[in-house]
């Protein structure tokens, strides 16, 4: 399998599972269903999103640590700035 084939499968069956809880398909005890499955997806989110920011924050932190990855991308700002001067644009 693909990883995107993966990804949609994992997906669809946490998915399938919330709905069969939400609906009360698979019952559940009365306070956990109250309480707890209406913000399941709420809390996915959030913590989808800490992950995103804390993995991006930790790459920005860390980025010094990759000299060719730093040389690589200085390489190209100066090729993009000479190609833009070519072309008659002022840049500091």
């Amino acid at each position: 399998m693909t990883r995107a084939t993966e990804s949609f499968t994992t997906a669809a069956i946490i998915i399938g599972l919330y709905l069969a809880f939400a609906l009360r398909i698979i019952p559940l005890p009365q306070k956990f269903q109250d309480d707890i499955i209406p913000v399941l997806p709420w809390w996915a989110l959030v913590s989808f999103g800490s992950y995103c920011l804390g993995t991006l924050g930790w790459n920005v932190m860390t980025f010094g640590e990759c000299p060719e990855a730093y040389d690589e991308l200085m390489r190209e700002i100066s090729e993009a700035k000479g190609d833009l001067r070519s072309k008659g644009m002022n840049i500091n």
